[in-house]
């Protein structure tokens, strides 16, 4: 036991963990208050988009929010105490980032164009939200 004169080594294995617990907690809140920030907003800037949209081609508001939340996770480096990990436990960055999640939404994505080429449900579907798009931007052109 320490006496209270004795003062915890900050260089010991188990304050890095304890301080690196502290603020991974830190970084979680501000992570989950981005997230909840940018959901609204990222339908709110894909509306915009769309209702921007000139020959097809949607406005930029969309992507410069997701390249504005790429930023802020670069800078939220919510798993950059890993760097404090034992030589052991060390993950090296393949550069991935998240492509998991991505190989997932590629499938789900080859499916459902799948579907729309075979005239299925979402090809009714694609159908009806472009007309509802159609009318939205024309209705915003023509006040």
């Amino acid at each position: 036991m320490q006496s209270s004169t004795e003062r915890p080594n900050s260089d010991s294995p188990r304050w890095t963990l304890i301080r690196d617990l502290g603020v991974l907690q830190v970084k979680l809140i501000v992570d989950g208050f981005r997230d909840l920030v940018l959901l609204p907003t990222a339908i709110i800037a894909a509306a915009v988009s769309l209702m921007r949209s000139e020959n097809g081609k949607p406005g930029p508001e969309f992507y410069q929010l997701l390249a504005a939340g790429k930023r802020t996770e670069h800078f939220i480096n919510l798993f950059g105490a890993l760097r404090n990990a034992p030589a052991e436990m060390q993950v090296k960055d393949t550069g991935g980032g998240g492509a998991e999640m991505d190989d997932i939404v590629s499938r789900v994505e080859s499916f459902v164009v799948d579907e729309y080429q075979r005239g299925g449900v979402t090809a009714q579907a694609k159908s009806r939200i472009d007309e509802a798009l159609d009318r939205l931007r024309r209705k915003n052109k023509n006040p």
